[in-house]
């Protein structure tokens, strides 16, 4: 226990006249301005550099803050001392958009449906979806195909987010994605990919979407109606532990959550592996051996031959490191916590930041090198850390975990596993893309990339 009298004074109020000391991290003197903007990512790269990993700061208006850059207090925050903690500031144009779903809710309502939807997202439910993710790679194969053919560009950043929103959309309604959502030649859905803003703009157009998912419910419900294999028929069929399906209300909440979550994981991360794999050829080849070992027709696209594809695993799980699709996670203490040898107390706004973590020397070496070994478990085993360990939690960690990052994993392998092995892509420049942190992390500027039709 370090000696911390030295920081009395505004790091450490009095809370009793028993003088009993509220332990806080080191921090600076004067408030900080903290929201989900490339401001505040400066001011916590500043924190860690000049502070280290646990930081104390005043928020404008006065509210405590902690910026936590430390691996195992973010994993206790997240796994063991989940339940003294509620989801923290910034959420609130999420709640406007998602409602009251899975992302967005806390305490009962949230563990109801967590428990509710969690049996929907098993790996043999996952697998019963590879033929919709092999439909989804062949639309893209075609309209690529005609684009190196004509010599044209291809905007990479929209294509993965058309390829990922048509997969969760035909994976949550099934036949009625084409009778009742793209019947009129165009989709309802496509604003989510085409503007990242996540404004009110869109919010209001998000509303709008709930009376057509309302229609879509109805025509389940009508007698006669044959059950289907997707995830509205589950979300349809889920029941709490009293045997209470969904109200309306809920269940529109929960598939809009899963419509715009579903796909913005997945098209970010494909965005940037594309970019990077145009600028790695060595990793683009032994991912094209890789592919061609495992992945050598279409038939081949089975959990087993996905579960074997060890390198691509690696190239995902580094370009998440690279650029977690989430890059700030914040918490708010509901109850007095203790992280090392500070006190939490109630009311504290916590900031977790996997962006920086995974950034950060301390934790890996040359953190800014694009490296896929890193991940190789071999490696890890060697170096003593466990899988579980690592400093690493792009989709969250503990009971708050992303439920559909086994499925976001094997879209992705299905994609890169069909795709890559018929289209080589090519940056057009030099120049880097830059960063949009928002809610998500996304390309600042679309990347685009030339495609080439590989000889076969």
């Amino acid at each position: 226990m370090r000696l911390l009298f030295e920081w009395l004074g505004p790091h450490f109020p009095l809370m009793s006249e028993a003088h009993t000391v509220t332990r806080r991290p080191p921090g600076p003197a004067q408030p900080v301005e903290l929201g989900i903007d490339p401001d505040t990512l400066q001011t916590l790269l500043d924190a860690r550099d000049s502070y280290g990993d646990m930081v104390s700061m005043n928020r404008q208006g006065g509210r405590l803050a902690y910026f936590i850059n430390d691996p195992v207090e973010v994993r206790r925050i997240l796994t063991r001392r989940h339940a003294r903690y509620v989801k923290g500031p910034g959420f609130e144009r999420v709640k406007m958009l998602l409602g009251n779903g899975l992302i967005v809710s806390d305490g009962d309502v949230w563990r109801r449906s967590r428990t509710m939807i969690q049996p929907a997202f098993s790996r043999q439910n996952a697998h019963l979806l590879l033929k919709v993710m092999v439909q989804c790679c062949d639309r893209r194969a075609v309209k690529w195909a005609d684009a190196a053919e004509k010599g044209d560009v291809v905007n990479i950043t929209s294509e993965t987010s058309d390829f990922a929103l048509d997969l969760i959309l035909m994976s949550i309604f099934g036949a009625d994605y084409d009778s009742m959502i793209v019947s009129s030649g165009e989709n309802p859905f496509a604003f989510l990919s085409s503007n990242s803003t996540r404004d009110l703009g869109v919010v209001l157009k998000a509303r709008d979407l709930r009376k057509l998912l309302l229609e879509i419910i109805a025509v389940r419900r009508a007698p006669g109606r044959e059950d289907s294999f997707d995830f509205l028929n589950m979300y349809m069929h889920a029941k709490d532990k009293q045997g209470a399906p969904f109200s309306d209300k809920e269940l529109l909440d929960e598939l809009i959550t899963l419509i715009i979550a579903g796909f913005e994981t997945s098209a970010n991360t494909l965005n940037w592996v594309w970019y990077l794999i145009a600028g790695y050829p060595e990793v683009e080849e032994r991912l094209l051996d890789e592919s061609a070992r495992l992945l050598p027709t279409v038939s081949a696209v089975k959990p087993e031959s996905l579960a074997d594809m060890t390198y691509t695993q690696q190239v995902l799980e580094e370009a998440l490191r690279l650029y977690p699709p989430v890059w700030l996670f914040t918490r708010r203490s509901q109850k007095h916590d203790q992280l090392d040898e500070y006190d939490v107390p109630p009311g504290t706004d916590i900031y977790l930041s996997p962006y920086i973590l995974h950034r950060t020397a301390k934790y890996w070496a040359d953190p800014d090198r694009f490296d896929p070994d890193r991940f190789d478990l071999e490696r890890f085993a060697a170096s003593g850390v466990s899988k579980n360990d690592r400093p690493y939690f792009p989709f969250s960690l503990g009971p708050r975990r992303c439920l559909g990052e086994y499925f976001s994993f094997l879209e992705m392998k299905v994609h890169l596993g069909l795709l890559l092995p018929r289209f080589r892509m090519m940056r057009m420049t030099d120049e880097n893309p830059g960063l949009e942190l928002a809610i998500n992390l996304r390309s600042a500027s679309d990347i685009m990339l030339q495609p080439a039709i590989r000889s076969l």
